[in-house]
């Protein structure tokens, strides 16, 4: 039984797939936490998950495999839907990933998922396809995209504004006068209170706001312009520098 209260669906085996939820825009779960490792993956859309180790927004090529009893919360960006993997920690000890670890969500592992969530399988086929599952999980080298909230509300109107218009590429001397605080100082509340400087708070707020387009679709260059970059290779540059992956990488067509 998970902290919310509610029973896992049904289990065979060592992975248990607890099925599909089809998560309109806004749609959001509350921080919680499951006896059993869980793999979580987007079917469709964009899907953010929030843990104590970080953020990770996922789009269908990518899942994340939250080791048992962490806690976490789950939103969709957009209108998604989510699938979800709970496999019994005693079945796979040769997985050792203690904290969140994202995972490429292969032809053959979204074919597994798939395989694993009818209800006609005999336990034979699942004992078979079960292991295969696990073997077929293979990390990317995919980073946090958290830009944490300031506190002080100095900072935090800036972390506002910009989170309105990501697009802004006005110095921090810009927001003095609006806010109150010089420059100096503003950067100094950034860094004590987010643990980045202004500038890799304000790349990494460009990236959240980058992959809801990316995951319409829409081309790279029009992309980079709506998150503030004068061109897709400098937007490209630093979406790897961020993220640790190209944004082709990120979403392979």
């Amino acid at each position: 039984m998970s902290q919310n209260g509610q029973e896992r669906d049904r289990r065979f085996g060592t992975a248990i797939l607890v099925g599909q939820f089809v998560m309109p825009r806004g749609t959001a779960f509350a921080t919680h936490w499951h006896p059993d490792h869980q793999l979580l993956c987007s079917e469709k859309g964009l899907l953010r998950i929030r843990s104590e180790h970080g953020t990770w927004l996922l789009p269908p090529s990518l899942a994340l495999w939250i080791p048992a009893h962490v806690p976490h919360a789950t939103a969709s960006e957009g209108d998604a839907v989510m699938r979800g993997v709970f496999i019994d920690p005693e079945s796979c000890p040769h997985i050792g990933w203690r904290d969140p670890t994202v995972v490429a969500v292969t032809p053959l592992l979204h074919a597994l998922v798939v395989h694993l969530d009818r209800t006609d399988l005999t336990p034979e086929a699942r004992s078979r396809a079960e292991p295969v599952l696990l073997d077929e999980l293979r990390p990317v080298p995919v980073t946090s995209v958290a830009a944490p909230e300031p506190r002080d509300p100095r900072a935090r109107a800036v972390a506002e504004a910009l989170r309105a218009r990501p697009a802004d590429g006005r110095a921090l001397a810009a927001y003095g006068g609006q806010v109150g605080a010089s420059a100096r100082t503003l950067a100094r509340l950034f860094v004590a209170e987010t643990g980045l400087g202004f500038g890799q708070w304000r790349e990494r707020l460009r990236m959240q706001a980058a992959l809801p387009y990316l995951v319409e679709g829409l081309p790279v260059e029009a992309v980079a312009r709506r998150v503030g970059y004068a061109s897709a290779s400098s937007f490209t540059a630093a979406f790897h520098r961020v993220v640790g992956v190209t944004p082709r990488q990120y979403f392979p067509r």
